[in-house]
């Protein structure tokens, strides 16, 4: 059967030639079939189609229906071929494909899903999903992609997982972005939204029915298993992995840092939402400022608590928090208040922030890298000089009469030696503080204390080890006696004595 254009190709060919074989050898046809088509043509009747011929699978295209419909248009062909046979079908496997796909097609054609086009009102709708990330350091990140319907803005947030606090602060970082919150937010039914469905409707997480509470905003899921529900965002996500994972196509190196990936996503939403859109004929970030942001309904100046991570109680007695198994200080000025723990970054680069709800908002009081369990991260300036740093088994002098004021005063030196001394059980303890106390008013404190510190270093502690120390230190500190080199001496040398015992020879006569 010649479709239309080999049909108009036939007619052009005869009436160029006015011959049917001339423009039969042009067309690569037979000469009979350009004077049908020619006939046709001067009779002004339509173009003669082929007849459809009876076919072995008739009988059985009820059946083959049925199955088509059972699997919704997926079942293979060869098992449709065995069930006929069963029945008492005796043609082809080949017979039964050809029915087989005009039958699916027939049911794709009828059971075609016909998308009426959504007309979006400004500042109603948000859409949000996520991507697979690029790896950094062996470790996966994610892609937090949101699609402001009306306007078409896009903001892309790496995030270093899907959890219920990162999502949410990644959320509230949308709606500060975007300069306010909408009425709708839609979104796949992730473990964060929805727990479960009961007769197809989906039971919520009370964590996001608070959030949405704190931000005016409503939380709705698409369809399980839809992505059509919510094409705007996926087709989002698809862009923004495309050009921010790297890949052979993109020729996009590898990131060394979980903040390359942010500054990645800073640079592609500055790209996307500056660039003029196809649909609308607008960039983005205009009809975003323009119209869409002033009928978004304003962001908390705080943002959502469960935002900022979890929740921990610092105790009165130490300045020290724990988080996944570690701890790590907070400052001082903190004990018996709570703070909000999260962890931002991946691998190596993970960080551990803390914020503190105060009177002027949540500020972030501590950073630390993120330790593994049993590690400790303590910071000096968070407990201000005030306190406590015993060890067990160490102790520091601490005089309790004027004898032990005076010896102590003398300097580190002393302290080391009373802390050698004792741990050494030296007799006569006291005598020998009081001999270093005359010693220093004697000598000074300074030429005494370091004499103390060389005998707690050398384990010196006789009676008269601090008097030698002393004496030695004296010794080196005197200038050393010039002494006179031979170079510079006024005594008579021997060089004239050099010739004693030379004959000297005779002259020729």
């Amino acid at each position: 059967m010649k479709s239309d254009g080999e049909i108009m190709e036939i007619l052009a060919a005869y009436d160029r030639t006015g011959s049917f074989r001339a423009a039969a050898e042009l067309t690569g046809c037979s000469h009979h079939t350009v004077a049908k088509h020619v006939k046709a043509r001067n009779a002004g009747t339509p173009i003669p189609t082929v007849q459809r011929r009876v076919k072995l699978t008739d009988t059985f295209r009820d059946k083959i229906e049925e199955l088509i419909k059972a699997t919704n248009g997926v079942v293979r062909a060869d098992k449709v071929h065995e069930t006929l046979v069963s029945m008492g079908f005796t043609g082809s496997e080949r017979s039964t494909r050809r029915s087989v796909a005009e039958a699916k097609l027939a049911y794709r054609l009828g059971n075609q899903r016909n998308h009426a086009p959504w007309v979006t009102e400004p500042g109603l709708w948000l859409q949000y999903d996520f991507g697979d990330g690029p790896v950094v350091n062996g470790v996966k990140t994610v892609l937090f992609v949101a699609w402001l319907a009306w306007s078409r803005f896009r903001v892309v947030i790496a995030l270093p997982d899907r959890q219920g606090p990162t999502v949410f602060a990644a959320l509230d970082r949308t709606f500060r972005l975007l300069g306010g919150a909408p009425t709708y937010v839609l979104t796949d039914n992730e473990k964060t939204v929805t727990v479960m469905h009961v007769a197809g409707i989906p039971v919520r997480i009370r964590s996001a029915v608070t959030f949405a509470r704190y931000y005016s905003v409503s939380v709705l899921t698409c369809e399980p298993r839809d992505p059509a529900t919510k094409g705007g965002v996926e087709n989002a996500v698809k862009i923004a992995k495309a050009d921010l994972v790297p890949t052979d196509t993109n020729l996009r190196e590898a990131y060394a840092s979980f903040e390359e990936v942010e500054q990645a996503c800073e640079q592609f939403m500055a790209q996307v939402n500056q660039k003029k859109h196809r649909a609308t004929g607008h960039a983005p970030m205009d009809r975003l400022t323009a119209t869409e942001q002033s009928l978004l309904h304003p962001v908390p100046a705080e943002p959502f608590t469960l935002a900022l991570g979890e929740s921990r109680k610092v105790p009165m007695n130490t300045s020290m928090i724990s988080y996944e198994n570690a701890r790590y200080s907070v400052p001082g000025s903190l004990l018996g208040q709570s703070v909000w723990v999260r962890t931002v970054g991946v691998g190596h680069q993970a960080t551990v922030i803390i914020v503190h709800q105060g009177v002027d908002g949540p500020v972030q009081v501590a950073s630390h890298s993120k330790l593994g369990p049993g590690m400790v991260g303590v910071k000096s300036e968070h407990f201000n000089g005030n306190h406590d740093k015993k060890i067990p088994g160490f102790k520091e002098p601490k005089p309790r009469n004027q004898a032990e004021r005076d010896f102590c005063q003398i300097g580190a030196g002393a302290a080391s030696w009373l802390t050698e001394a004792a741990s050494t059980g030296t007799d006569r303890i006291l005598v020998k503080m009081a001999e270093a106390v005359s010693l220093a008013k004697l000598h000074g404190a300074a030429p005494v204390d370091r004499a103390l510190g060389l005998a707690a270093t050398h384990h010196r502690f006789g009676y008269e080890d601090l008097r030698s120390l002393l004496a030695s230190e004296a010794a080196r500190e005197q200038p050393a006696q010039q002494q006179v080199r031979e170079v510079n001496s006024l005594t008579q040398g021997t060089s004239s004595w050099a010739d004693f015992g030379v004959t000297e020879p005779e002259e020729e006569q």
